[in-house]
């Protein structure tokens, strides 16, 4: 069975600043990734802007990253759709293009029961060999595979994860009483990595990561390593900058914060617009305040 570990950064899709697909921007900042020691990357999340992308473009994003990565990690995509049926048919379809496993979102159109949500899970698990990491994300989209959802997924072995993003940190430990290692377990709120490795998760979906990738896997690392004076450190100097990882505008603002640390493009597609005035300020500032930070510690370190 499939045993995803450490830190996969949601990959954000890099766009000119008309709103088309960058393909070699986004094949650079994956590379970027790699190189700084994540574990696996996923393509075509919501942070990557997933909804808004023709199936020609995601086909371009998810073939890129697989030429890109050649085989250093697995490269997962997320899926995203409205039906069954569709999402059935591009699971064969990214399986195609080389995706290694697949993050499924809930049906985007419509809040399904614990009943329909367990059949939308099993649905596309049949739908190819791929291993899938459940999101589970409630706050946004309004379904919660909760632990009597999963008891129906015991018996699916292509449902090998759980992103656990219900903001409540105990339901880790519920995961873990009520199944063993069935599933692995990975934090996707970058402020509560610290907490979630206390209770032993498995790995880490991160949004900031791809503004940072050598300082969160090594703030992963020292976790696992129980190094917790370390870890409260580093932590501190990034929660700030991880809470614009829980914010409705996380694309706008991840997008900028990596234009200002290493000149990605910041742009995004219609309806989301660049940010202006005190909020893209504040995240200037907040971003800037933790950049520089982390070169004075690394000063320090040396």
């Amino acid at each position: 069975m499939t045993k995803w570990t450490g830190v996969f950064p949601a990959v954000t899709t890099k766009l000119t600043e008309d709103g088309q697909v960058d393909v070699q921007a986004t094949k650079d900042g994956i590379d970027r990734l790699v190189k700084a020691g994540v574990s696996g990357v996923i393509v075509l999340p919501m942070l990557g802007e997933n909804a808004s992308m023709s199936l020609t473009e995601r086909e371009a994003i998810i073939r890129g990253a697989i030429e890109v990565v050649a085989g250093r990690v697995p490269v997962l995509s997320g899926l995203a759709e409205v039906t069954l049926a569709n999402a059935k048919s591009n699971a064969k379809l990214y399986e195609s293009w080389g995706a290694q496993g697949l993050m499924v979102f809930p049906s985007l159109g419509y809040k399904t029961d614990p009943r329909e949500t367990a059949e939308w899970y099993k649905g596309v698990a049949k739908a190819s060999s791929l291993p899938i990491m459940i999101y589970n994300n409630p706050i946004s989209y309004g379904v919660d595979v909760t632990v009597e959802v999963l008891r129906e997924l015991v018996g699916t072995p292509e449902i090998v994860c759980i992103k656990e993003e219900t903001g409540d940190i105990r339901r880790v430990t519920d995961m873990y009483i009520a199944f063993g290692e069935r599933f692995s377990i990975f934090c996707g709120v970058d402020d509560l990595i610290v907490e979630s490795s206390a209770l032993g998760v498995t790995g880490w979906v991160s949004g900031m990561t791809n503004v940072w990738p050598a300082e969160c896997v090594e703030l992963f690392n020292l976790c696992a390593q129980n190094k917790y004076p370390e870890v409260r450190e580093l932590y501190q100097i990034l929660t700030p900058s991880f809470h614009l990882d829980t914010d409705v505008k996380l694309v706008q603002y991840i997008k900028l914060a990596e234009n200002l640390v290493y000149g990605a493009p910041e742009w995004t597609r219609a309806p989301r617009l660049p940010l202006v005035g005190e909020e893209r300020e504040f995240v200037i500032w907040t971003v800037r305040q933790a950049n520089d930070a982390l070169v004075k510690r690394a000063r320090t370190a040396a």
